[in-house]
């Protein structure tokens, strides 16, 4: 099998409809987390342009809770906003909304996580690097201290998949028991550095 041709494009889809319950409970009526400011930027935005400067396209936004709030944080970021209006059933429902709006042409998907800032154009270029040099491979995922983290890379043969998923998972199902996941090992903690509380988001900033 040949390499993926590095032409075709690998889209970017950014999950940032949920209601954050967590980080929310010291205040149930506060703004969705994905548009809390991390060195004065909001959460979504971070991970918008690092899916932007490697060049995924397109990038789709999930929105879902504070729709209006992420669309304001992402505003004037070349950014297609797709809402997600049963986002309160789960995490499942963003994906498989993100990936049926993806055009017929990409070759892969990118899936990325707002709540994870850290995350570099650097690390999803080496991500979707790999899985183009590896035809095999129906997925990436990358690997940090041997355990998986985000974001992962899907390849267009599991998009059918994605649209069987429901309730509050991601694609992790998806790669679960599979010999055709490609691991990724990476030297970057950001992999598995979301913000789920407050106090996270305090300690990324420090």
């Amino acid at each position: 099998m040949q390499p993926v041709s590095e032409t075709a494009p690998v889209a970017g889809v950014i999950l940032a409809a949920g209601q954050a319950s967590r980080f929310r409970a010291g205040d149930p009526s506060a703004k969705s987390k994905t548009v809390a400011l991390l060195d004065g930027i909001p959460l979504v935005r971070r991970v918008a342009e690092a899916a932007l400067a490697a060049g995924l396209s397109p990038v789709v936004v999930v929105t879902g809770f504070g729709a209006d709030d992420v669309a304001d944080a992402v505003q004037s970021l070349p950014v297609r906003l797709l809402h997600n209006p049963d986002y309160e059933a789960g995490l499942a429902s963003s994906l498989r909304a993100g990936v049926a709006a993806l055009d017929n042409a990409c070759v892969g998907a990118a899936i990325l996580l707002a709540d994870m800032p850290r995350v570099t154009p650097g690390l999803i270029q080496t991500l979707v690097d790999a899985w183009r040099a590896r035809p095999e491979a129906a997925a990436a995922a990358p690997t940090w201290n041997g355990q998986r983290g985000n974001p992962v890379i899907l390849g267009k043969r599991l998009f059918a998949d994605v649209a069987r998923l429901t309730g509050d998972v991601g694609a992790r199902p998806l790669l679960t028991g599979r010999s055709d996941v490609l691991d990724v090992a990476v030297d970057d903690v950001a992999v598995a550095l979301d913000v789920d509380t407050p106090e996270a988001l305090l300690d990324l900033s420090r």
